[in-house]
């Protein structure tokens, strides 16, 4: 493969795995360690391991012939405190892209809890090139919700925009109703769906930031500064949602088809704010 990779100048990932550690320099580091006067930890030796496995097998990439500006070094380990420690590690002695993602992550809530933490704690602290979002797929699913995760972790960390997304309230005695929810859910449904679309025609859509709020309390507030926002009403308050427009209310929506009409302001907004591409 890095053969190929020379001939054809393509990127290499070189991958260390935790499980799969080069033993004969685990070995080595583990027998150093307990001559030592002042050792470490088992956990502190493999973390040393994969890091220096990884060293290794990129300087023997660069000696066969492969362009250090091609080499991507990925440690494959399952827990958070693990990846950080040695992502850190690499980030300060070398100089290898580096590509992030916690392996074996486990399930739904838990493998993106997990995920989420490690990679924004690395990125936050400028460490990493690529990504990957790795989930255990429930029976039958597909695996777009590894992208969509991956997608929006960098978009909340401000690294790259993707498509808009909603900033909706938490559930409370003042939101009784599932309406707003249900709004929420239908909205970043529908931005996803037009993205593609929006990019074609305009530049920095994606970009964009919506609010559907469900009472009177953070409603206005968080709708004014938002892109564009809707303020729906909250247990006992009067029937009308106010819309707001780059922190002005342009209008109040009442009625059964405020899905509908949000979506027309939205399709409008967008056309008005954000530049055309040229054909």
């Amino acid at each position: 493969m890095i053969e190929a990779a020379i001939r054809y100048k393509k990127p290499v990932r070189i991958g260390v795995n935790w499980g799969s550690m080069d033993q004969a320099l685990s070995q080595r580091l583990m027998d150093a360690n307990a001559a030592s006067a002042d050792p470490v930890s088992a956990e502190e030796i493999y973390r040393e391991a994969l890091v220096q496995s990884a060293l290794e097998n990129a300087a023997k990439a660069e000696a066969i012939g492969l362009a250090k500006e091609r080499i991507i070094l990925s440690a494959k380990v399952s827990r958070v405190q693990d990846l950080v420690a040695v992502y850190r590690a690499l980030a300060a002695r070398c100089s290898y892209a580096l590509h992030l993602g916690l392996t074996e992550a486990g399930m739904g809530s838990k493998g993106i809890a997990a995920s989420s933490a490690a990679l924004g704690i690395l990125l936050a602290e400028g460490i990493g090139d690529t990504i990957r979002i790795s989930l255990t797929p429930e029976p039958g699913a597909s695996r777009t919700q590894e992208v969509l995760v991956a997608q929006e972790l960098l978009q909340v960390m401000g690294i790259r925009n993707f498509t808009p997304l909603v900033t909706a309230c938490p559930g409370c005695g003042r939101t009784t109703s599932t309406y707003f929810q249900e709004l929420a859910e239908d909205i970043q449904t529908y931005l996803r769906a037009r993205m593609p679309h929006w990019a074609k025609e305009f530049k920095g859509a994606e970009a964009m930031n919506v609010a559907v709020m469900g009472c009177i309390v953070n409603g206005p507030g968080e709708s004014k500064h938002a892109h564009i926002g809707i303020s729906l009403p909250g247990t006992g308050e009067s029937p009308v949602a106010p819309v707001f427009e780059d922190g002005v209310k342009v209008a109040t929506l009442r009625g059964d088809h405020i899905a509908e009409e949000f979506k027309a302001r939205l399709e409008a907004y967008v056309a008005r704010r954000f530049a055309r591409i040229a054909a």
